[in-house]
């Protein structure tokens, strides 16, 4: 039947075609009166002239084929869809696809023509490299939009032959259609190597008569590496989603390479990860599945990545609450999970006025999101794109969820950014970890423990404390003071005469995740020697406790400043920032040359340039001040305008060893290092 019907259409094209040639070539004699005819048939790829078997010959099928061919590309108008025939014009309602051979087409139609396996050209038969894609959304209301705007230009009778749209199912009720996780789970490698913990004494010794009301112990707490690193199949699987802008804004080099940047998270991605892809514009919606990046999931989601388009407004609640519902309604959970959100703006669905950073604007909008970013276990990590986005609300979504908030100021810096990110989350070793310490001695009491965003408490009187660190990544460390109130002391010492005391007892529990069991790790005792008198030696300040009193001196002195900023005070903030720089140049660390103090003092100068004025302030120095404050309390790498990764070498017991400046870990370092190699950075 299928064949009937093509013969009987090709016979007609040929027929039209002859009568054509015939008209042109005695265009002086035509009649003047003659009424215009239709335009011919527009075929696609699915339709190109092939001899059939009753052809007399196959010179002549192909020499009718290639006036066809001709004839039809002389016919069509660059204004014209080639598929539809009706007008590219803009502002119809519909989606324009202009492929890398220049030639443009309604999107429905293209993506219709592309479905069918056909990836070249219906004009000029070039292959194509990108093609698009229309990923399952609700827009039954634009196909039958199309099929009117067909039918009022054209007469019936063609519309009948016209290319069917594609079948798009409207987006489901409920996101329970997640892929199933595969039976067997990865083989996961639980290497011998635990958290280790580690810790420091201010001096050495503190005078067996004297007492010291706050008195500082650093706390270290340090993953385990990852076997085998983060592309390994060994490693932990992730369920991501990202919720990406793609509002008007995002046109041009913008989206292109933030299509760069996701495809770069899809290659890195294992078999056992799963991924969602949201975007959000007027309205948000999910274009790709929670699916596993097998050899298929890849593709599919490649050309998920390439149908978006940038267009219309910009609904970040209603994005967010898109990536939200994907991973609270999925049937099967992978360990660890997160989500990624990408803005260049403002929400201009719910706010009118531009003063999107006030207080209760700011929890007005947090009031819209749904409860569960506030006390789940799956991180938000946020990520501000240029100059013109919601610095304040974005680094609120992500505090409010335990995850990072980075400032993307460089176009360029897109898919590096993101490196950082997923090298950290491929790589997460330990789950709900939580440090406890407890005093070791009668009279000594814990009289704070600042501990940035991660919750802290201190309980029993004053004996015990403990803090909530969450999720850690492979080989990062997380630090805490304990700050302690240490009275005189009424010890006899020992046989050789050592008097010491005992100040804590320190310990860890976490979930294994190699292992999938609850771990429990005891540290050493903390003590200190109680001389009568100070020797020079016990005078000397640990470099170690000494450099994250600098952090966390420099961290609060942020905060004051950019507080002060915000009330247009910026003289008060600069003297702020100014005061910090000169007391780290004075510390031992400083002194001692200490690398992470160098990076301290930049950083705070750096901000002090931003904050020259209020022009500058509002345009990048509030964003880069709220990416660096949620790297100090979280103790976890951001990207803040356009640093990129530095390497520093830090001595320990006269081992040296090097660390990325920044909390960045050896997984975010590579990954970041895979990007570059790339070369996209240097591509506009």
């Amino acid at each position: 039947m299928a064949a009937a019907t093509w013969r009987k259409l090709k016979k007609s094209l040929m027929h039209k075609l002859s009568f054509h040639s015939s008209d042109s070539s005695s265009t002086s004699s035509a009649p003047a009166s003659r009424p215009p005819r239709p335009p011919p048939l527009a075929l696609t790829s699915s339709a190109t002239v092939r001899p059939s078997p009753s052809s007399r010959t196959s010179s002549s099928s192909s020499s009718i084929s290639s006036k066809l061919s001709r004839s039809f590309s002389s016919r069509i108008s660059k204004k014209n869809c080639a598929i539809c025939l009706s007008n590219l014009r803009a502002g119809q309602g519909q989606a324009i696809f202009t492929a890398e051979c220049s030639h443009s087409f309604h999107f429905l139609c293209i993506a219709n023509n592309v479905k069918h396996g056909n990836i070249c050209c219906p004009i000029c038969r070039s292959k194509w490299n990108d093609v698009p894609f229309q990923a399952p959304t609700n827009v039954a209301d634009t196909q039958q939009n199309h099929l009117g705007h067909i039918h009022n230009g054209f007469n019936h009778r063609y519309q009948s032959h016209l290319p069917l749209l594609p079948q798009v199912h409207p987006e489901p009720l409920s996101f329970s259609d997640d892929e199933p996780l595969p039976s067997t789970s990865p083989s996961r490698f639980s290497g011998p190597q635990n958290v280790t913990i580690r810790t420091y004494t201010e001096y050495s010794a503190i005078p067996v008569a004297e007492s010291r009301p706050t008195f500082p112990v650093l706390v270290s707490v340090r993953a385990p590496p990852l076997q085998g690193g983060a592309n390994s199949h060994g490693r932990t699987p992730i369920d991501l989603v990202t919720v990406l802008d793609v509002s008007g804004s995002m046109f041009g080099t913008k989206i292109a390479l933030l299509k760069r940047a996701v495809r770069f998270v899809i290659q890195n991605l294992g078999p056992y990860d799963r991924l969602a892809i949201v975007s959000f514009s007027n309205t948000a919606k999910r274009v790709f599945p929670l699916r596993r990046m097998t050899v298929d999931g890849r593709e599919s989601a490649f050309l998920a990545v390439e149908s978006l388009r940038a267009h219309g407004g910009t609904d970040i609640v209603g994005g967010l609450k898109k990536g939200v519902q994907v991973l609270e309604e999925r049937r099967a959970r992978n360990p660890v999970s997160s989500i990624i959100l990408l803005s260049d703006g403002r929400d201009n669905c719910i706010y009118d006025s531009q003063n999107t950073s006030s207080p209760n604007r700011v929890s007005e909008f947090l009031n819209r999101l749904p409860a569960s970013v506030h006390c789940s276990n799956v991180p938000i990590h946020t990520f501000g794109f240029g100059t013109d986005h919601d610095a304040t609300t974005m680094h609120a979504i992500s505090d409010s969820s335990s995850g990072t908030f980075s400032f993307i100021e460089s176009v360029a810096m897109i898919q590096d950014a993101f490196a950082m990110c997923i090298g950290g989350l491929l790589s997460v070793v330990a789950q709900e970890l939580r440090l406890t310490v407890r005093s070791a001695s009668h009279g000594v009491q814990i009289v704070s423990i600042p501990s940035g965003r991660h919750v802290s408490e201190i309980s029993d009187e004053c004996q015990q404390g403990a803090v909530d660190v969450g999720n850690m990544y492979a080989e990062e460390e997380k630090q805490f003071l304990v700050y302690l109130l240490v009275p005189t002391s009424s010890a006899t010492g020992n046989r050789e005469g050592i008097r010491k005391t005992s100040l804590l007892d320190v310990s860890c529990v976490y979930k294994d995740l190699g292992s999938n069991e609850s771990t429990h790790v005891q540290g050493e005792r903390v003590e200190i020697l109680r001389p009568k008198v100070w020797s020079p030696a016990d005078e000397a300040v640990c470099l170690e406790v000494d450099r994250q009193r600098n952090r966390i001196l420099v961290a609060e002195g942020i905060a004051e400043a950019q507080a002060m900023a915000e009330m247009g005070n910026l003289e008060g903030a600069q003297a702020i920032l100014a005061q910090r720089i000169a007391t780290i140049l004075t510390s031992p660390a400083a002194q001692a040359g200490d690398g992470l103090c160098n990076w301290l003092e930049a950083e705070l100068r750096e901000i002090r340039d931003r904050m020259a004025s209020m022009e500058s302030y509002t345009q990048t120095g509030r964003a880069y001040v709220l990416s660096g404050l949620s790297s100090h309390s979280w103790q976890r790498a951001t990207t803040r305008g356009d640093m990129t990764t530095q390497i520093m070498t830090m001595n320990e017991g006269g081992n040296s060893r090097s660390s990325a400046v920044g909390y960045e870990t050896p997984t975010m370092v590579n990954m970041v290092r895979m990007s570059q190699n790339l070369g996209v950075n240097h591509t506009v």
